[in-house]
């Protein structure tokens, strides 16, 4: 498994954008230096008084995952805040998160980029990710919401545990997942994850799993 034991550190650069705007990311990436990405659906939630009138407050979303190294991710980021215009509100976000270790992951050197890391050095955001069965999502992000959330992108997904597994003519079912992720800032995080865990009874055997990740650089964020 490779490391960050050199100069250049490995991230996982995460773009969340509009439905039918992900291979355009995945474009943009390439022309950047990283090799590739994967595009997953979500829907994402807004604070919006017209939305919410109108109930479209649920988005399609299209999550972009790829993990590359810190210099290449640099220049993707400030390539995808360009071409996409992120400073403009609605139009997406990207941020990194560090990364321990990786397999599988090849990439040319990034030309003209220095290796020294220029991202934040202390987080302002975390990532919360928060895993529950389907239907739940909306009460994860109204608890996020009611201790200073903005906003959260909810992702589909199947779950395969203890507590959860359970069978149907002998044969086991997994039962569907859905995994809500709040970027919020350092100081909100703490009272966010309090509120959804107490909430949500996370605690409790087979009620979800949460946990934390430091983000670096983000764009298209507004407080």
């Amino acid at each position: 498994m490779s490391n960050n034991s050199g100069i250049d550190e490995w991230v996982l650069l995460c773009a969340i954008v509009n439905f039918g705007v992900g291979s355009k990311v995945i474009n943009i990436l390439k022309q950047q230096g990283v090799t590739g990405g994967t595009i997953f659906l979500g829907k994402g939630t807004v604070r919006n008084h017209l939305l919410e009138i109108l109930d479209l407050t649920d988005i399609r979303k299209e999550i972009v995952l790829s993990v590359t190294v810190s210099s290449l991710a640099d220049q993707a980021l400030e390539a995808l805040n360009k071409q996409l215009a992120l400073y403009k509100p609605h139009h997406g976000i990207a941020f990194t998160i560090p990364v321990k270790g990786q397999v599988g992951v090849h990439h040319p050197e990034a030309p003209g980029q220095s290796k020294e890391r220029r991202g934040v050095i202390k987080p302002m955001y975390n990532a919360i990710f928060t895993i529950v069965d389907k239907g739940k999502a909306e009460e994860v992000v109204e608890a996020g919401k009611s201790a200073g959330a903005r906003g959260a992108t909810v992702i589909n997904a199947r779950g395969s545990g203890i507590h959860e597994t359970q069978k149907l003519f002998a044969m086991p079912i997994e039962p569907e997942k859905e995994i809500v992720m709040i970027l919020a800032q350092v100081e909100l995080t703490d009272a966010i994850v309090s509120k959804i865990k107490a909430q949500l009874q996370i605690e409790e055997p087979g009620k979800g799993i949460m946990f934390i990740l430091n983000v670096d650089k983000t764009y298209g964020l507004y407080n």
